[in-house]
């Protein structure tokens, strides 16, 4: 399966480039960057070709597939012509800014039959699938109440960053369409969406503590149509705190701290704090993306994850910005959540 790269405008773009030698279905045949500086560079890194025009890697007939790493703002553009040159996608989260434009690109690669995988990780993480086991079988009773919050230092200002580690382009808000809830808030959204099931309304405060341009603290209340709560925190402004994710049931509790998981549950035949033992991870979303194409397995990664991410962002920020909550019935038209 031949790849071509698309852009390193990206943190996690590397990681992917990474991902991909290491995988002996795929072989990198060459990269396009909007910044031919950068992009002639990473090619020479990798040993492969550059080519300035993107068009004419979506023309190359020997190109299967590609990894789109753009700027957030260029997705709808470049993955929606991949599609129509039957190019299969592998990106990065959000899919992009609206529902709106995520169901404009999903009508794209259906419409060209090709294979779309957005990278969400941690669904594929031993944590989460016990987790998720937990929920479907019952252990915590009825859920009540969710908790999951996400965040680092990335903006938190240093000698040598006067504006943090993270690179300078996440402050750009047309490119990037927000901060912290967008990018970093991707994971508890996601996470939350899965456990909590369909969302009726949101409530969001998207701060700037340090004025950057964007949010670097950020919290979102979220109403399930079950009737329980959830609170998704993240911001970039956080020394030392882990990934967390909270269950609260009426007939149990189920707490995470990075993979360290414990349960407390009236069906396991004890009042104390149990360590269960975790399922193993399934495979990478981009060895699923391979699988998909390949031999046609299904993904774990489905639609309404992909759609429902943005859903949730796009209500967060217009709950922030106009000071009220949000239902998702604003927003969603084909898919439901």
């Amino acid at each position: 399966m031949n790849v071509a790269l698309l852009s390193k405008w990206h943190v996690h773009a590397v990681d992917y480039a990474r991902e991909a030698m290491e995988n002996k279905a795929i072989t990198i045949k060459t990269v396009w960057d909007e910044n031919q500086e950068r992009g002639t560079q990473w090619a020479e890194e990798l040993g492969v070709s550059y080519e300035a025009d993107l068009q004419n890697v979506l023309a190359d007939s020997s190109i299967d597939g590609v990894i789109v790493t753009t700027a957030t703002n260029r997705h709808k553009e470049v993955i929606i012509a991949a599609a129509n040159h039957g190019k299969h996608i592998f990106t990065e989260k959000v899919l992009a800014f609206t529902v709106k434009e995520c169901e404009e690109i999903l009508d794209a690669v259906d419409k060209n039959k090709v294979q779309l995988m957005v990278n969400l990780p941690r669904l594929t993480e031993s944590f989460y699938l016990y987790a998720q086991q937990a929920v479907d079988i019952g252990l915590l009773g009825d859920l009540t109440y969710i908790r999951c919050r996400v965040a680092h230092n990335g903006s938190v200002p240093s000698e040598e960053n006067p504006k943090g580690w993270l690179p300078q382009h996440f402050y750009n808000k047309e490119e990037c369409g927000g901060g912290a809830l967008i990018d970093l808030g991707a994971h508890p959204i996601y996470l939350t969406n899965r456990l909590g099931g369909k969302v009726k309304a949101v409530s969001g405060k998207l701060n700037e503590l340090y004025e950057l341009g964007v949010d670097d603290n950020a919290v979102v209340m979220v109403e399930y149509e079950s009737g329980a709560m959830g609170m998704i925190e993240t911001g970039f402004l956080s020394y030392g705190s882990p990934q967390q994710l909270e269950l609260y049931g009426t007939e149990g509790t189920l707490m995470v701290e990075w993979q360290d998981v414990r349960i407390k549950s009236k069906h396991l035949g004890t009042e104390d704090w149990v360590k269960p033992e975790l399922p193993n991870p399934i495979s990478s979303n981009m060895e699923q993306w391979v699988e998909s194409i390949e031999n046609g397995v299904k993904t774990t990664i489905e639609r309404d994850d992909i759609v429902n991410l943005t859903a949730i962002n796009e209500a967060a920020a217009i709950s922030s910005k106009e000071g009220r909550r949000v239902q998702l019935s604003e927003l969603i038209s084909k898919q439901n959540i």
